[in-house]
């Protein structure tokens, strides 16, 4: 198992690579210079010449991407041009945790809730109970998460006030103390969180469903049943095991889309996140951060494949042979 872990990790970084390759030549076709973030109305075209000098602009394609291959290899994806010379990962640095958190708590949640109404509606299946959940779940599954998000916002900041519209903690949070500062920072992530969860729960509750509706025809359990095994048992200890293992792929391959999708939440909620960092450095053409952050998903679509393959192997012992 550790061998093919590692051979998995070493086919990935050819992938990787070839993702930034082609980041890096797809930005400047865009239209616009990132030059003219710096350069304003006005000032003399030696200085400007100077400023694009700087930061190797004027330099053919072909040279601008040997010298980000050289720097690249070393480790170092270079400065933000946006962002007064701050190295990307500095950036990165302060903003990925915020979105991990977003992504950790919705994946949670997405699971959580997504095979227990799986499971209530394959046991109850074709009652009222199962046709509701069905098409709550169609209904939610359905719905662009920007728009939800819209309409939580409406309904439950500003309509009912119950909980924030934007940001991570209220003015002046810090003089609450440890424990008010984090109960705080939870409170203003249950809108988020919710959007997010809401429609992954959804998904994942078909897949249960369905994978579950066809374990319980097999054979083993009618043996289960016929044995005088209570139905909790039957249930939870022989059918639902075997019926997540087609689920535990959507583990590991719905951590980037999570986190994709968090990208999008976080500037609807205003997060110092990195959907804004992602945003802002898109719209200043900051070519070093936007090809870190293609860096930063690319490496959690690998790893999240990884992830399913190795709990896939976990809860099936035959694949490890």
């Amino acid at each position: 198992m550790l061998i093919y872990i590692l051979k998995r990790l070493l086919l990935s970084i050819p992938l990787i690579f070839g993702v930034l390759t082609l980041t890096f030549f797809i930005i400047r076709l865009a239209p616009g210079d990132p030059a003219a973030f710096f350069i304003q109305p006005g000032i003399s075209p030696n200085v400007a010449e100077q400023i694009r000098a700087q930061y190797g602009l004027n330099d053919s394609l072909p040279v601008q991407y040997f010298k980000w291959l050289s720097n690249v290899l070393q480790g170092d994806f270079g400065r933000s041009f946006s962002r007064a010379q701050q190295p990307v990962f500095d950036v990165i640095a302060g903003a990925l945790p915020i979105t991990m958190t977003i992504a950790a708590l919705t994946l949670v949640a997405n699971f959580t809730f997504g095979i227990i109404i799986g499971i209530i509606s394959a046991v109850r299946q074709n009652s009222f109970i199962d046709r509701f959940l069905t098409v709550t779940a169609l209904f939610f599954y359905s719905m662009p998460e920007f728009w939800f998000a819209l309409m939580m916002i409406i309904v439950f900041a500003l309509k009912l006030q119950w909980f924030p519209a934007s940001g991570l903690n209220e003015i002046g949070a810090e003089s609450f103390g440890p424990l008010g500062f984090m109960l705080d920072r939870m409170w203003h992530l249950v809108l988020p969180v919710t959007v997010l969860s809401i429609n992954g729960a959804a998904g994942i509750a078909r897949y249960v469903r369905g994978s579950m509706l066809e374990v319980i025809r097999q054979d083993y359990i009618r043996t289960a049943r016929a044995k005088g095994l209570p139905e909790n048992i039957v249930i939870f200890h022989h059918a639902l095991r075997n019926a997540l293992l087609p689920v535990i792929t959507l583990m590991g391959s719905s951590l980037p889309f999570i986190f994709s999708g968090a990208l999008f939440i976080e500037v609807i909620f205003a997060f110092p996140g990195m959907g804004r960092v992602t945003v802002e450095a898109i719209f200043a053409r900051d070519y070093p951060l936007i090809i870190a952050n293609t860096f930063i998903s690319g490496t959690l679509i690998v790893l999240g494949n990884l992830l399913a393959d190795v709990l896939y192997a976990v809860a099936d012992p035959r694949i490890r042979l």
